[in-house]
């Protein structure tokens, strides 16, 4: 499947005002799960207040004891310090990995910008090795950039 085509099933949920944000992004992680058969765990992590960690707010997949995670650690808390997209092809090849789940092989996480400020971030984890490519990258800043107008 061509992410680009989940694109407008994407915004259709953003902009739904009728539910709470926590609700659309929980409805975004669960179509991003539900449609793409290598998004095994999707989640948004955002800036927990003045606190510097992140804390979950929004996840389709198992549940995971990783709600809050401190700036700098594992691969979530090293891109609020970064700022920059990361993709770990192979987890078990990472130092500062915090490992979620025994069946994860892969991750990527994307920055979430408002206003040039990075406030949270989408964390993708795969049961699959090496799974991710650019057209994943390129996808998932759409998303944050969707999410980011309705928290705007």
């Amino acid at each position: 499947m061509k992410l680009a085509a989940l694109e407008p099933k994407v915004s259709l949920l953003l902009n739904n005002e009728n539910l709470r944000i926590a609700e659309r992004l929980t409805l975004v992680c669960e179509l991003l799960q539900s449609e793409v058969a290598y998004y095994d765990w999707v989640g948004f992590y955002f800036k927990n207040g003045d606190k510097p960690e992140l804390k979950l707010e929004a996840f389709a997949g198992e549940p995971t004891d990783h709600t809050i995670i401190p700036f700098g650690k594992g691969i979530c808390g090293q891109v609020a310090v970064s700022n920059a997209n990361f993709v770990v092809p192979d987890v078990k090849a990472q130092d500062n990995y915090i490992a979620c789940s025994m069946y994860v092989k892969a991750e990527i996480v994307i920055p979430l910008f408002v206003d040039g400020e990075n406030i949270g971030q989408i964390d993708i984890d795969s049961h699959t090795p090496d799974p991710f490519t650019e057209e994943d990258e390129r996808f998932l800043e759409f998303v944050n950039q969707e999410v980011a107008k309705i928290l705007a």
